[in-house]
């Protein structure tokens, strides 16, 4: 026997339980810790423990693993070069939560597997099947895109090769040019002009069409819905009673249509409603019949957002005021256009004028009309901009980042723009932008903020629950003292509504009651994702949008959680707010809309 012979068969076999042990760990921790804790936070504690044990499987491998020391460092440069292949061929829609969440553990759990199984193999045969592991661990990634997330941060995948809906959309549209209203780059501010009437550059589908929407346009200043959760911004329907049975008068569907990606939601003004979404590589501003879905106009810019957890579109929704639409778009082009026709009154980019870089999931402040201005969140700063000419009126105090809208309010007889911004909830004066009262808060602003019916204010976020300030005004200024604070309401980005002495909203995933007089829970029931909802007052009913598409509607009661009914409504991820005008409820998510009749009392 030669003396090679003798030291191959005394040498050891891999040590292996090191390596077991750390990778089911790592598996508890992205999966098992994520199961137990909802939303982001859940999340950030599933890849933060699942990174720290992938590099406990690399000291493992490099110092424990009794693994030759060609084969431990010829293994861990393998894996380096195959993820940075992988990493530099990859879907553009494979970002780093894909690299740490999904791609490290699995070729973790491939490693070990691989050095658990050829453990007492010949040297040769474990080196072929080291290489294969690795590359087909990594390479496997190249064949699939990331189709975003759903609320609770679990991502969805599909094949590369398969076209998206956005992709469908536009093969069956062909961007036909005759639907296309005006075209912008939006890189220097347009100059204001009177609209003009219709022309071939703004075509409506027919000359009835345009007679009907200069109709509505002068016989109302505002619209029945005018934009984001409605006229004053808290998602409540009123005057509307609705039939409940759905079992006997189910919802009647009037269209349904593809939409091109974005989480606009709608602003309605008699037949005519708009909102936001993404064509290719424009962003597009779109008005369409409320009676067919059929398209009335639209106006595009040349810019496109694109993230890979919520994907590709604008995330505002358009505003409706004295026959003009204002809209926001991801990338921070603001327009007025007109609502009749879609040209362009004027333009501004908001984020090269104001210096502000744009936001991770984009802008998504909705337009907010105030007398002779409009006032949008440049992430987290205010500007206010003359809504007939498009001049910079005011710029208010910076204030970190922010995803939640502008919202018009009266406190102690003074009225103020309540904003929630960076770590902090915020109100400033209409007239200058200036600074009436600041509070600290969450880093999670997202949600609106909300009044109780004897002028506190209302304000939550995922990590610190709900809290309710009092405010005062005096001659030293204002006052703002913290009333309670309670973690049984602790919404993510799903906005919640204010119903006689009771607000009713999203903790994470699940419906729940709150008691305004002291923040304790009533009721916790019904699992709708990261869905939105609106409030009929009038009968005491949220109508629920879920996050997988399905309407509900639930008892706003604090007695006890009631679902009323529940039928399905349009298909994928939706997280756009729904809208209820007299008997017809608007849908929409990032791939389709549609329309529905309800039955009135």
């Amino acid at each position: 026997m030669t003396s090679t012979q003798i030291g191959d068969s005394s040498r050891k076999p891999l040590r292996v339980w090191p390596g077991i042990v750390a990778v089911v760990l790592l598996l508890v921790f992205r999966f098992g810790v994520k199961a137990a804790i909802p939303g982001i936070t859940g999340f950030g504690y599933a890849v933060l423990g699942s990174l720290a044990l992938a590099l406990v499987l690399i000291v493992w491998w490099t110092f424990f693993s009794r693994s030759r020391r060609l084969e431990r460092f010829g293994a861990l440069a393998l894996i380096l070069a195959a993820m940075g292949a992988t990493w530099l061929l990859k879907h553009d829609s494979m970002w780093l939560p894909w690299l740490f969440a999904y791609a490290i553990p699995l070729l973790s759990l491939a490693f070990v597997t691989w050095a658990v199984v050829t453990r007492r193999l010949p040297d040769r045969v474990r080196h072929a099947t080291m290489v294969a592991t690795i590359l087909i661990a990594c390479g496997a990634w190249l064949l699939v895109r990331q189709d975003g997330i759903n609320g609770d941060h679990q991502a969805t995948f599909g094949w590369r090769w398969r076209a998206s809906s956005e992709e469908r959309l536009l093969a069956q549209t062909a961007e036909q040019p005759a639907n296309i209203a005006s075209t912008s780059t939006a890189t220097a501010p347009t100059t204001p002009t009177v609209a003009p009437s219709p022309s071939a550059s703004a075509t409506p589908d027919t000359a009835k069409d345009a007679a009907h929407a200069t109709a509505v346009a002068t016989t109302e200043k505002r619209g029945e819905w005018p934009g984001f959760r409605g006229a004053r911004r808290d998602g409540i329907v009123r005057g509307v009673k609705i039939k409940t049975d759905w079992s006997a008068s189910p919802p009647v569907q009037l269209w349904r249509r593809p939409i091109g990606p974005g989480w606009s939601s709608f602003a309605v003004s008699g037949d005519l409603f708009y909102t936001q979404e993404q064509r290719g590589e424009n962003e597009v501003v779109a008005c369409y019949k409320m009676a067919t879905g059929e398209p009335v106009w639209s106006h595009r810019d040349t810019a496109r957002f694109f993230e890979s957890n919520a994907g590709a579109g604008p995330r505002a929704t358009p505003t409706l005021s004295n026959g003009r639409v204002y809209t926001f778009g991801a990338t921070g082009i603001l327009n007025a256009l007109d609502a009749r026709t879609g040209a362009v009154v004027w333009s501004r980019n908001v984020a090269s004028e104001t210096n502000t870089q744009v936001p991770f999931w984009g802008f998504s402040s909705s337009p907010l009309v105030i007398g002779d201005l409009v006032v949008i969140a440049a992430s987290g700063q205010l500007v206010a901009y003359e809504a007939a000419t498009g001049n910079r009126r005011w710029l208010g105090p910076a204030s970190g980042g922010s995803y939640s809208s502008p919202q018009l309010v009266t406190i102690d007889g003074v009225q103020q723009i309540l904003f929630v911004s960076g770590s902090h909830a915020m109100s400033v004066a209409p007239a200058d932008g200036k600074q009436l009262w600041d509070h600290g808060w969450s880093v999670n602003t997202i949600v609106q903020p909300a009044l109780t019916p004897d002028g506190d204010v209302l304000i939550t976020s995922q990590e610190n629950g709900t809290r309710r300030l009092g405010l005062a005004h005096g001659a030293a200024g204002w006052t703002v003292a913290e009333r309670w604070t309670s973690n049984a309401l602790k919404p993510y980005f799903n906005d919640f509504v204010v119903h006689k002495g009771y607000a009713f909203g999203f903790d994470g995933r699940i419906l729940s009651c709150l008691d305004l007089k002291d923040g304790q829970r009533k009721w916790k029931g019904g699992r709708y994702g990261n869905g939105q909802l609106v409030l009929l007052p009038e009968q005491d009913l949220l109508l629920v949008l879920s996050e997988e598409g399905e309407l509900a509607l639930v008892g706003a009661t604090p007695d006890q959680f009631t679902e009323i009914a529940k039928v399905p409504a349009i298909q994928g991820k939706t997280w756009n707010h729904p809208v209820l005008v007299g008997d017809v409820l608007l849908v929409r998510n990032s791939e389709e809309m549609a329309a529905f009749r309800l039955s009135l009392f």
